[in-house]
């Protein structure tokens, strides 16, 4: 983002007035040229109001094509009293240059200004960016396909609720029986392992690094949906989104701490300190460096992307003096909190053998089945989120966003409860991991779903657009990833703990 030249004080009209004057090099015209052919546009704010603006034109002859740049824009605002309402630009034809071939010129730069006054409110000056946004028939469209998707992700649901729950009556039935027919018969099933299930996951600082920081972002996502929804994040609002983020990040850090520090006492781990480092480095780590990549890109192509020095230092002292005491600061308290695990059945002291068991029942064909049922409950959505971020459209839709991401968010929990029964039917007692994977495997989907949208919808290219799109999708997954997997797994240790308070156990 830069500031642009023009001068448009405010109820000050401007005839044609030169901006700049300008000796276009061979090089400059190709540029401008290959511009034209590809339709660029600029892009400007007043006011915080956008306004758009194509910076030349074809000749639509085939047989003598010529390429055309404007040099004067035309802008016109409309007031009520002492506020801008709404600001439109248009581009004189009439004094284009011809830049169809390649030798060098003079080029004169100018722009006039014309202020009038309107009887609209300030408050509703941006219905107009909304209505551009998703235009009646679209929104029939939108509401249409959201709706079938949610109704057969429901319906899907409801089917395997409704098998999971009859199988697991008929368990408590058989367990039953054979608690009142015989002590001694030899259990089979997942009570076979009540001695195991309990069992805590290796690397346990890593997992409830894990738990904290995934915890911590579902927060985060709330919150920022809080503001969207009571109207903080109106359309074209520069920054206040990413302002929001950083800031209630900083703010959310000592949930991260309290959850990864409260989960590591109930495991009975013992390095603390390790357990706090990890929880603060667990997504900050990879988005820094991702971060400071992505800017070095952006400084060797002088592009406007790269973050000032200043802005740098901001964010550095907000993690300092903002993130990093929160986070120690919760984990104290989830170091001190009473908390306790709660098992229903207690732990043996040597692991079971874990049958063998066919490919399917592997970490990567359940993840595979647990990420699908999610993602299609919102790859619709997706592509109206990545034209947003990545195109040209607007998203001011945000309800139906928060009911997706609900939608999301159930359907997660359920899909790794139904794994993690059947993970336990066939005797195999190392779920925690598995449901974490399981529970955050729809963003490897949302990734892949990434690469579709570069090739197939986009029209990116180069190194720099590469990197900036993949770069910023990959931190993005990632913290689904650690979301979602913190979803699944809260869940299935739910249900695991409900089963087997529900029978009777040695």
């Amino acid at each position: 983002m830069v500031q642009a030249p023009y001068e448009l004080n405010f109820r000050v009209d401007h005839e044609r007035t030169t901006l700049c004057k300008r000796t276009l090099a061979v090089k400059d015209v190709q540029k401008f040229r290959d511009a034209v052919m590809n339709d660029y546009y600029f892009q400007m704010y007043y006011d915080d109001l956008p306004i758009w603006g194509f910076i030349g034109k074809v000749d639509t002859d085939p047989k003598n094509q010529h390429f055309f740049l404007f040099t004067h824009v035309h802008f016109e605002v409309e007031f009520n009293n002492d506020r801008v309402v709404e600001i439109s630009v248009a581009t004189d034809a009439g004094t284009a240059v011809d830049i169809t071939e390649d030798k060098e010129m003079e080029v004169e730069f100018t722009y006039s200004a014309k202020w009038k006054e309107t009887t609209k409110s300030f408050d509703k000056r941006m219905d107009k960016y909304s209505r551009y946004s998703f235009l009646p028939q679209h929104l029939e469209i939108h509401w249409f396909s959201i709706i079938n998707s949610c109704v057969t992700v429901l319906l899907l649901t409801g089917f395997l609720a409704t098998i999971l729950m009859r199988v697991l009556k008929n368990d408590f039935i058989k367990y039953s029986r054979d608690e009142e027919s015989s002590e001694e018969q030899e259990e089979t099933g997942w009570k076979y392992i009540h001695g195991d299930v309990f069992r805590f996951p290796k690397n346990k600082d890593f997992f409830c690094a894990v738990l904290g920081s995934g915890t911590q972002l579902l927060f985060l996502v709330i919150f920022i949906f809080i503001l969207a929804l009571v109207g903080v994040f109106y359309p074209y609002n520069r920054g206040a989104l990413w302002t929001a983020l950083v800031v209630i990040y900083a703010l959310t850090s000592g949930i991260a701490g309290y959850t990864a520090a409260s989960f590591y006492k109930q495991m009975e781990g013992t390095n603390w300190v390790r357990n706090i480092l990890l929880t603060g480095c667990m997504f900050c780590g990879p988005v820094f460096i991702s971060f400071c990549f992505l800017n070095t890109v952006a400084i060797v192509y002088n592009s406007t992307n790269a973050k000032p020095f200043g802005t740098i230092v901001i964010i550095i002292l907000i993690w300092a003096l903002i993130t990093f005491p929160l986070l120690v600061a919760g984990g104290i308290a989830g170091k001190k909190s009473n908390a306790e695990f709660q098992a229903p059945c207690r732990t043996t002291k040597y692991p079971r053998e874990i049958p063998v068991l066919p490919w399917y029942r592997h970490t990567v064909p359940q993840m595979a089945m647990a990420g699908f049922l999610p993602f299609s409950a919102i790859y619709i959505e997706l592509y109206y989120i990545f034209a947003s971020v990545w195109g040209h459209k607007v998203y001011t839709i945000y309800s139906i966003l928060f009911i997706v991401f609900i939608i999301l968010i159930i359907v997660t929990a359920f899909i790794t409860i139904a794994l993690t029964y059947f993970q336990l039917a066939v005797e195999d007692h190392e779920w925690w991991w598995r449901s974490v994977l399981c529970g955050g495997s729809t963003a490897l989907f949302i990734f892949g779903y990434c690469f579709y949208y570069y090739y197939a919808r986009s029209d990116m290219s180069g190194f720099m657009q590469t990197s900036f799109y993949f770069g910023f999708m990959a931190c993005v997954c990632y913290g689904f990833f650690l979301m979602l997997g913190t979803v699944g797994f809260r869940a299935s240790l739910s249900f695991v703990r409900h089963i087997y308070r529900s029978i009777k156990c040695d």
